[in-house]
């Protein structure tokens, strides 16, 4: 156990010098007495709370509820505001700032006399951007989850959110609803404050916090306008002053015993494709070596038990929430889990849910009745994707899981989606629509474009799914014979750059293969003859991105955020 004058906070403070008594001297301008802070942990709430940010819009008052409890248990909160990465509103992507908002939790952190954090966040790259600055500075942290929104409704129907948004746009633009009803879904399907409540990439990340140990048990679950939610921020900030005293690093926790849980729980639910990308990137930092092969063995192993959109049919996080949650999950592929991982709460996973009880086993299956066979990820290699690719087969149509076909090849997302509206595109079911120069450089970012649309004249023909490839990445909210991450990016060079259009592409999910049919002859003249295109940015921090990010596969963090990179950095001087 930690002794007061062991604390970091006291390196500001206590010392009988002159820089110290400034410190103290500007805390008691801001209205703290002494007895506030001395010998108390002062506790760091890092909150992406904004106003252009409606997943996040209630954490302005959960952040109270946290300092509630942080007072209780003898800390001193200190609330500190970071970027929001609203997934809804920030462009050209939320990806871009992933990476910044990890850079600034870690140096707000490291900068400020604090001893422990509490992270607040929930949207989609709010969970990886903050748990990944926190792991680099490895002081306590929990982190508290927004919690998912209330269920849409249109008409008597549930909506999900992104999901229900990508069917009936396609049904607008059949001319099978009008804009009457598209004008009741746009207005139905976002309820109340939280993140999206389909099997997104906000709720697969943050029940992987909690799975990593990162989150108290349950917490990952409870919808954010829930009472429950309130108790959680406020536990949470008693919790994280014990965990001061008891010196519980990240670097305790996050294992790669814990990283295993993680790709499992992740597999269980139907997760997001976005989970490879940002677990990869959480793993490495906190010096654990996790790749695509690791999704690859949970996937042949670990079935989808999750009934909730989209991989799921009839259910969303609420349901989720009733039918037991995150905790009933787990239980039921304890068999999968390494139960002796330590949490946040001081106790092993296997403690935390034991004894977890399923109220309704059509929302959380047992593994005889999975909703779908294996995992819900696929990583597929080949000579489109040496270094791989990602689909999510649980959630397409199934006779695209070996399909061939001639590609239908596009460079830029205006192009594309200019084409696809137009009624006379010469393009069948059996087409295989590319998109390309939408990867971690070429997006640039890697958007979320590769749910790519499917044309009007398929769509009025009565298709609602063919196979689409692209270097980009897909909202967890999204569906369909999608396959993402394809890297190396075109961008820098990768195969996707040299397809052309009319290319016979052929995917084999079971083989686990992509690949173009065309000689390693007349692949190496068409690498000879590519160019690269224009740089996207020639200032700023884009400029920064643009030289340091890493591919899809490596997790797409920056190369000099690396645990490996250098030695690790010190306490800041107090002269």
């Amino acid at each position: 156990m930690k002794k007061p004058e062991d604390l970091r906070s006291a390196r500001w403070f206590a010392p009988d010098d002159l820089r110290s008594s400034s410190h103290r001297s500007r805390a008691m301008q801001m209205g703290y007495a002494p007895e506030e802070w001395a010998g108390r942990p002062v506790i760091a709430i890092i909150n992406t709370w904004s106003d252009l940010s409606p997943c996040h819009v209630h954490l302005r008052d959960r952040a109270e509820h946290v300092k509630r409890g942080v007072l209780m248990a003898g800390g001193l909160p200190m609330e500190l505001p970071a970027i929001s990465v609203a997934e809804v509103f920030v462009k050209p992507t939320t990806m871009l700032y992933r990476n910044m908002l990890a850079m600034e939790t870690e140096e707000l952190l490291r900068s400020h006399p604090v001893d422990g954090c509490v992270l607040l966040g929930g949207c989609d790259k709010s969970t990886p951007g903050l748990l990944l600055g926190a792991t680099s500075m490895n002081i306590p942290t929990i982190y508290v989850p927004a919690g998912p929104m209330l269920r849409g409704n249109f008409e008597g129907k549930t909506l999900g959110s992104g999901s229900d948004s990508w069917k009936y746009w396609d049904e607008l633009r059949a001319g099978k609803i009008t804009d009457r009803d598209w004008q009741g879904v746009e207005a139905g399907i976002a309820r109340s404050h939280g993140t999206c409540m389909t099997m997104g990439t906000a709720s697969t990340m943050t029940a992987i916090a909690e799975a990593i140990g990162m989150v108290l048990p349950g917490g990952s679950s409870i919808p954010a306008p829930d009472a429950g939610h309130i108790r959680l921020a406020s536990d949470s900030g008693r919790r994280i002053v014990q965990m001061v005293w008891e010196d519980l690093q990240p670097s305790k926790i996050q294992s790669r015993q814990a990283f295993e849980n993680a790709i499992a729980v992740a597999m269980a639910m139907g997760c997001s494709t976005n989970a490879i990308i940002h677990l990869i990137a959480m793993a490495r930092r906190a010096g654990t070596d996790v790749g695509l092969e690791d999704f690859e063995k949970a996937s042949r192993r670990v079935p989808v038990i999750g009934n909730v959109r989209p991989t799921g049919k009839d259910y969303l996080m609420e349901d989720f929430f009733y039918a037991g949650g995150i905790r009933a999950l787990m239980n039921n592929i304890r068999e999968h889990l390494h139960l002796d991982c330590l949490t946040v709460n001081g106790k092993t996973l296997g403690e935390n849910i034991e004894g977890a009880k399923t109220f309704n086993d059509d929302v959380i299956r047992t593994q005889d009745k999975a909703i779908y066979g294996e995992g819900s990820l696929a990583v597929l290699y080949g000579n489109l994707a040496p270094d791989g690719c990602v689909i999510k087969p649980g959630a397409m149509d199934q006779k695209f899981l070996k399909h061939s076909g001639p590609a239908l090849v596009f460079d830029d997302y205006p192009s594309m989606k200019k084409a696809i509206e137009d009624e006379n595109l010469d393009v069948t079911p059996d087409h295989v629509l590319v998109l390309r120069n939408a990867g971690p450089q070429g997006g640039p970012g890697m958007p979320e474009w590769g749910m790519l649309p499917m044309p009007r004249r398929l769509l009025k023909e009565g298709h609602r799914d063919m196979l689409r490839i692209s270097d980009a990445r897909m909202s967890g909210t999204s569906y369909g014979a999608c396959v993402l991450h394809v890297a190396p990016e075109s961008f820098v060079g990768g195969p996707l750059a040299l397809l052309r259009t009319g290319d016979i592409v052929t995917m084999d999910v079971a083989a686990r293969r992509i690949d173009i049919a065309i000689s390693d002859e007349e692949m190496a003249a068409r690498r000879a003859a590519w160019t690269p295109p224009a740089v996207n940015y020639e200032r700023g921090y884009g400029w920064m991105f643009s030289r340091h990010i890493q591919q899809a596969n490596e997790g797409a963090d920056f190369d000099f955020l690396r645990t490996d990179f250098g030695a690790p950095v010190t306490e800041p001087v107090i002269y």
